[in-house]
């Protein structure tokens, strides 16, 4: 069901929240958190879908924000009220705030945020320069973002590095998880020679890409070259990691979506699973905690730096 509510208030869209639960039983029980969202209307629908999706794993209170200043002069909030089927496992809330009332998002949010349940913002599309200082992100225990989204994902990072706090994370790091799952459990594998050297190989526009190598870099306590290549077609984001040692080098590679060649010594070789995850699938590993991802906060505060330089494009494809 959507109710909508044009031309309101916060106090409107709150009193009409209660009615509709009274009136159709939809509770607030079992709400784990509120998750807000900043975003811009052309990309409205695809973020309450992700949303929606992701609140399946985690119910929750979804809180839409799309602000648009240039639209018109007069001040103005448009509201939307979605349970049962149209809002997942959550109830939405969706915010369309004009002019002047855009310029407040803290307000307009505020008297709507669950009682006694954890904050998360996630801006799915442009950031605000420091996620922690930002209206809504002040408010919130834990901030996502997505440098692949911005502008110039590469200054992003860096940017992020700067302008880290406790609570902040990325699509980008959350997007490495199979990846960093595969190059560790090809470790834990004899022979157990260190590995020497990294390259890792990835597309110009890929955030993840700096990231796996800055960690790599970190963790291996080796030298990891990086070599950029021309968006493809059939795929985008991080093509391959080769893994160098004395007893043979270690290889995978993703040349199609969703599957990667493993290329080992003395060892048959074979195809893996290695999908590029969707915005649900990072957004459900994000809300799994409430808590500072320690490791993103290390990687790019500490790791990152040796890998800022800017990117250029090889020759290959």
């Amino acid at each position: 069901m959507i109710k909508d509510l044009p031309n309101t208030t916060i106090s409107k869209v709150s009193k009409e929240l209660v009615q509709i639960r009274e009136e159709g039983g939809a509770v607030a029980l079992g709400r784990v958190l509120t998750l807000l969202i900043e975003t811009d209307f052309k990309d409205l629908e695809d973020s309450i879908l992700a949303a929606n999706e992701a609140s399946r794993a985690h119910p929750c209170r979804i809180i839409v924000l799309a602000n648009n200043e240039k639209a018109t002069k007069q001040s103005r909030l448009d509201a939307e009220i979605r349970v049962g089927g149209d809002a997942g496992a959550s109830e939405v809330i969706v915010l369309k705030a004009y002019g002047e009332a855009s310029s407040d998002p803290e307000s307009l949010v505020t008297g709507l945020l669950l009682p006694d349940a954890p904050v998360v913002a996630w801006w799915p599309g442009i950031a605000p320069a420091k996620p922690s200082a930002s209206a809504i992100g002040r408010i919130a225990q834990r901030r996502i973002t997505d440098a692949a989204a911005q502008k110039d994902p590469h200054a992003w990072l860096s940017n992020l590095a700067k302008n880290y706090a406790p609570g902040d994370s990325d699509f980008a790091w959350t997007r490495l998880t199979l990846w960093r799952a595969q190059l560790a459990a090809i470790l834990d594998q004899p022979p157990y020679d260190p590995v020497t050297s990294v390259v890792v190989t990835g597309a110009v526009d890929s955030p993840s890409t700096d990231l796996l190598a800055a960690w790599l870099e970190m963790k291996l306590k080796v030298e990891v070259s990086l070599v950029r290549t021309v968006r493809g077609k059939a795929v985008a984001g991080i093509k391959g990691v080769k893994l160098i040692r004395k007893s043979g080098d270690v290889e995978i590679v993703r040349n199609v979506p969703d599957v990667a060649t493993l290329i080992q010594p003395a060892q048959p070789t074979r195809d893996i699973s290695l999908p590029r995850r969707l915005r649900r699938d990072c957004l459900i590993e994000d809300l799994r905690r409430m808590d500072s991802d320690d490791a993103f906060g290390k990687l790019i505060t500490k790791g990152f730096g040796t890998n800022r330089q800017a990117p250029k494009v090889s020759n290959k494809k």
